[in-house]
């Protein structure tokens, strides 16, 4: 059975998993609640869907400071109490974005937000990975994962809801809008807080823990320790801001593009996004266990290559009918493809960084490929205005095809490690 090696764990460790697997959920949560609301945001603020994408760049743009600050304090203060104070940081920053009385303030908040998201894979990957077994990684690493595509779908389902059935019945203008979405996103991490309260600190940080803490205690030894690495880091580097483009070049536009260039409505366009996030959470977990037979790079790479064939029926081109049940499949197989070799990622980071930096190295990997990214919502939709009239479906389409390839070269050329000791050798 698929959720077999989930059964073998502890108490203790399922708690564990899933304060981390609801923490990420979060995080994407709170981050893809605004890209349903993008023409909202501009309609209040009185400027471009363009110009408010900027509040996405800068939201990846600073998450790799939050990947080096929090998985410096996790190296030096522990995992979990590190993982809380971040969690607790991007809910306020999240929720004073609600408030925002101007677009500047808005882009600040998100900035900030941008910091605390960028903390919580790193830290909550090491705290994860250092308390599970060894057995069934590539399983967890695609469950773990899919905590994004869940936020995603959540943020989609939370959009419909409110705008479908609740704020019809207000006559508030102030309340039915996106700002009510920002607030009601911040309340499920108080139940993340108290997952987190009753778990137990690394085991592999514990022993090691004073060890730990010299090193930590000085910036230099940490940074040069990093730089020992820097060969394997700027691959991971570069890797991930292939996988970043994948992700969001798929993701961060699609509400837009079912809503737009295709006309759905709000409703309708909630749950065609929808069935690409079960796809994405089914593929994500498929591909992750997969990776325990075949090994990480290659499921990887064929996860990555099958996005290609399904990129007409995502994007409705080259005549495919753009009917809601069309688009709602293509949506379902293209996430499966794309969520399935992030599935691995989670394992696959881990498994390849040093264990003296582990909370700093794949999390800053991921996050400087982020940032690498973080033009990408701009220039897809710049690009969509200046050579295809505004339709998305084009940039979409070629977006996937170079991606997926670049995806398939880097980690094809990179090192296996799985079954990867996790232990905290110093």
């Amino acid at each position: 059975m698929v959720f077999a090696p989930f059964r073998r764990l502890t108490s203790k460790q399922r708690r564990t998993f899933a304060a981390c697997f609801f923490g990420w959920t979060l995080d994407a949560f709170d981050f893809f609640i605004l890209t349903w609301c993008l023409d909202s945001v501009a309609a209040t603020f009185h400027v471009s869907a363009v110009t408010v994408t900027h509040s996405l760049f800068w939201t990846l743009c600073m998450r790799p400071v939050g990947a080096l600050l929090f998985g410096a304090l996790a190296e030096r203060f522990g995992r979990k109490h590190v993982l809380m104070v971040n969690i607790a940081c991007f809910t306020i920053f999240g929720l004073s974005s609600a408030f925002a009385p101007n677009f500047t303030f808005f882009l600040v908040t998100r900035a900030l937000f941008g910091i605390g998201m960028g903390g919580e894979w790193g830290v909550g990957a090491a705290l994860a990975f250092e308390t599970l077994p060894s057995e069934g990684r590539g399983f967890f690493s695609g469950l773990l994962q899919e905590g994004y595509s869940t936020g995603n779908l959540l943020a989609g389902a939370l959009y419909g809801i409110t705008y479908g059935l609740i704020f019809p019945h207000f006559h508030n203008a102030a309340f039915t809008n996106w700002r009510a979405l920002f607030v009601l996103g911040t309340i499920p991490s108080l139940f993340v807080l108290w997952l987190l309260s009753g778990c137990a600190e690394s085991p592999s940080w514990l022993a090691t823990r004073n060890a730990v803490k010299e090193k930590a205690a000085d910036a230099v030894p940490m940074l040069r320790q990093i730089l020992t690495y820097l060969p394997n880091f700027l691959l991971l580097v570069c890797m991930m801001t292939a996988f970043m483009s994948f992700s969001h070049g798929t993701q961060d536009l699609y509400p837009t593009f079912l809503k737009h260039d295709i006309g759905f409505s709000k409703t309708t366009a909630t749950w065609v996004n929808t069935a690409g996030g079960f796809g994405a959470i089914f593929g994500g977990i498929c591909f992750g266990t997969i990776s325990e037979k075949f090994g990480r790079r290659k499921a990887i790479v064929c996860a990555a290559l099958l996005a290609i064939p399904m990129i007409p029926l995502w994007a409705g081109l080259h005549g495919f009918p753009r009917t809601a049940v069309i688009l709602a499949v293509g949506g379902f197989l293209m996430q499966f493809m794309v969520q399935g070799a992030w599935g691995v990622i989670p394992v696959h980071l881990n498994e390849l960084s040093p264990a003296p930096v582990r909370a700093i190295f794949p999390g800053l990997a991921y996050q400087i490929g982020n940032l690498t990214t973080s033009w990408n919502a701009p220039l897809q939709t710049s690009l969509a205005a200046s050579l295809y009239a505004g339709h998305l479906a084009p940039v979409l389409g070629w977006t996937v095809l170079l991606v997926a390839i670049a995806v398939a070269l880097l980690t094809g050329f990179g090192r296996e490690a799985k079954g990867a000791d996790m232990s905290m050798t110093i």
